[in-house]
């Protein structure tokens, strides 16, 4: 919005000019959101303190939990406010794109608010059913997806780390591949927030490397010289991803640990959701997966578990998601925390180097 009301000032005050960059609003809007993180995030904390929106704790988890119960959850809505103000700021909303990235952020964050609220009034951690929770999910991404199809902005073809050209073009079928994938990676984030600050750390390093992918993608010479599909428009999508990280460190602030507030669903699944639609956009569908390799691992471990044990009789885990059989192992929670935070670096690392070996 700045950048409408301040560019066509240029003529009468040139230094106007630099809001044309997004490099520089993509700063901002990181400046902005961590910023408003640190400013609300006590009051934010304190309100849900008085409403009584606190966590419920599962009884067969690790004992040490036992002493979260009762801690504030939905601060997922202090990441999801300030970064539709940075949005307001600093984002050209003339864009198509940014629009169906916006929408798909608040589409799987209203799926996530409904789940936490049943939760409250339940008074136990159990939500949606999970039926009507996988339905709420599948609803929003069948309309993010069908939009960016028919929109003609959108491509069906599909590229795979390591090789340069595109390797099938799935026609149709990229909608439910497309839908899976949003559906499949909102869960991956959700079953991922389960320890202090966790998710959130996990997510500096996709937010970062999508930022960059955001950036090159959007550049016809960049894109060029890396050998990766020129998208245009791509690059305004970088105000975004670094507005989500700002809001991400400001949040971590009060999430890391002992946590003074949890993310829930209502943030989990909006950033999982919100991930996924960039990753199509940009078309690193697969490579998402590298650079989310971590929540990859985690949803795995938990499609194994229930998989062995219904043909088995048997787990794999002595509990999942991954990040509570380690802490069931004897790891102390903030060792876990870190450990997997170094494995999301390094799946970050890994995906970058992809675009220079092509």
């Amino acid at each position: 919005m700045l950048r409408e009301f301040l560019f066509p000032l240029v003529k009468y005050w040139k230094p106007f000019n630099v809001v044309q960059y997004i490099t520089l609003r993509s700063a901002y809007a990181a400046l902005t959101t961590l910023v408003l993180c640190c400013l609300l995030g006590s009051m934010l904390i304190e309100k849900l303190r008085v409403f009584k929106i606190g966590q419920s704790i599962r009884g067969d988890g690790p004992a040490t939990h036992l002493k979260k119960g009762g801690t504030p959850t939905m601060g997922g809505l202090l990441i999801i406010i300030t970064v539709i103000i940075a949005m307001l700021f600093w984002q050209d909303l003339r864009s198509f794109k940014v629009w169906l990235t916006i929408a798909a952020f608040l589409g799987f964050a209203v799926v996530g608010f409904v789940d936490d609220y049943i939760k409250l009034r339940a008074g136990n951690s159990n939500g949606l059913p999970a039926w009507a929770k996988l339905a709420g999910q599948f609803i929003v991404a069948i309309a993010v997806v069908l939009a960016l199809y028919f929109s003609g902005e959108g491509s069906t073809v599909l590229y795979i780390p390591f090789f340069k050209n595109p390797v099938i073009d799935m026609g149709f079928w990229w909608v439910p591949f497309a839908v899976l994938l949003l559906v499949g990676e909102s869960n991956a984030v959700n079953l991922t927030d389960g320890l202090d600050g966790l998710a959130t750390g996990l997510l500096l390093f996709v937010f970062g490397t999508l930022a960059a992918l955001c950036y090159i993608s959007g550049r016809t010479d960049y894109s060029a010289y890396l050998n990766i599909p020129y998208i245009p428009g791509a690059g305004e999508l970088t105000v975004f991803c670094l507005a989500a990280l700002g809001a991400c460190v400001g949040f971590l602030w009060f999430n890391a640990h002992p946590a003074d507030v949890f993310m829930g669903d209502v943030g989990s699944l909006s950033l999982g959701g919100v991930v996924a639609t960039i990753s199509l956009i940009i078309k690193k569908e697969i490579l998402i997966l590298i650079i989310g390799g971590v929540f990859v691992l985690e949803a795995a471990s938990v499609i194994a578990q229930v998989v062995s044990f219904k043909l088995r009789k048997k787990r794999i885990f002595k509990m999942a998601p991954l990040h509570h059989h380690f802490e069931m192992s004897g790891w102390a929670e903030t060792k876990v925390v870190t450990r997997f935070w170094i494995l999301g670096g390094l799946f970050a690392i890994i995906a970058l180097s992809t675009l220079k070996l092509q």
